[in-house]
């Protein structure tokens, strides 16, 4: 912990908590509505170690062929995150997060990493954070294995020291879960519950 202390200011990035990747959205993913409810736990009790807590979300307008009617489940994806629906909205579980910022991503095109993501007046999630002064990310939500990983991996690219909380994310599958935290490490990432944070 003192080690994470020495890095400068943290970002708490939590990545996509929206209704479409829960049980019960169009592409959901198994245990999601439980991350929603840790990750809102976590950040009401931890909020104080912040220096920005950022949210992003698919915010599809006209993604092209991100979406498919028959989608391969690898470049292409049924209808999800629409702009302006319910479903695209922050989960209910953060009802009561309210973010220093929030960006939005994937408008016209396909967009995995919240570092593609913009806030309403244009401004990208890194300028975001570098104007907060943070040094250090921490990175929680859906899905582990797509746009948790690829935040994380921009994350580092940024030169932002980077850790992706494993308790308070969630794969599509088991699987690519493992791919996904093989890589991240590989490049860097620090993987650790948020419990030792």
């Amino acid at each position: 912990m003192s080690e994470l202390k020495q890095r400068g200011p943290r970002g708490l990035v939590i990545v996509d908590v929206q209704p479409t990747f829960c049980e019960g959205g169009e592409l959901a993913v198994a245990g999601g509505n439980a991350v929603a409810r840790a990750i809102a736990d976590f950040a009401a009790a931890h909020r104080d170690r912040y220096a920005l807590v950022v949210t992003t979300q698919d915010w599809h307008i006209d993604p092209g062929d991100h979406f498919a009617a028959e989608p391969d489940f690898v470049d292409t994806w049924p209808p999800h995150g629409v702009a302006g629906s319910a479903n695209a909205e922050l989960h209910p579980a953060l009802a009561h997060l309210a973010p220093d910022a929030a960006v939005k991503k994937g408008q016209f095109s396909a967009a995995y990493s919240g570092f593609e993501g913009v806030d309403d007046d244009g401004t990208p999630l890194a300028d975001l954070l570098t104007a907060a002064g943070v040094k250090q990310v921490d990175v929680c939500g859906i899905a582990e294995s797509h746009c948790v990983a690829a935040t994380a991996l921009d994350a580092v690219q940024a030169g932002f020291a980077t850790t992706v909380f494993t308790d308070l994310t969630v794969p599509v599958t088991p699987e690519l879960g493992a791919q996904a935290r093989t890589h991240m490490r590989e490049a860097g990432v620090d993987l650790r519950a948020s419990i030792t944070a």
